[in-house]
């Protein structure tokens, strides 16, 4: 089992039906992927689907527990990245090049 798999199975708790956890497992494979951009159709089209709605369906009206997805994700990353003897957790996040204008989060 991969750690990505690992992930995917401790936050399927969190979703009240399967299809929405089966599709939270192919979102985040999808994130993770090298695509060259993320958006509901590219995420899509990664996960085999026709269209973005499965994607948006889960996103805007599927029945989860956000928080406790956070919670789950947030302690898996610190128990497998961190550092317990200093209790430091760095990320870099080194800014790539955004593309357009007008999309959330396009700033360096």
């Amino acid at each position: 089992m991969s750690a990505l798999d690992a992930v995917v199975g401790l936050i399927g708790r969190w979703f009240t039906r399967s299809e929405p956890r089966a599709r939270a497992g192919t979102y985040v494979r999808g994130l993770l992927a090298g695509l060259e951009r993320k958006n509901g159709w590219t995420l899509a089209e990664h996960a085999g689907a026709l269209s973005p709605d499965g994607m948006q369906r889960l996103l805007r009206t599927a029945d989860w527990d956000v928080e406790g997805v956070r919670d789950d994700v947030r302690g898996y990353v610190l128990d497998e990245l961190g550092d317990t003897s200093s209790g430091v957790f760095v990320v870099d996040e080194t800014g790539f090049v955004k593309k357009g204008i007008r999309s959330a989060g396009v700033a360096r």
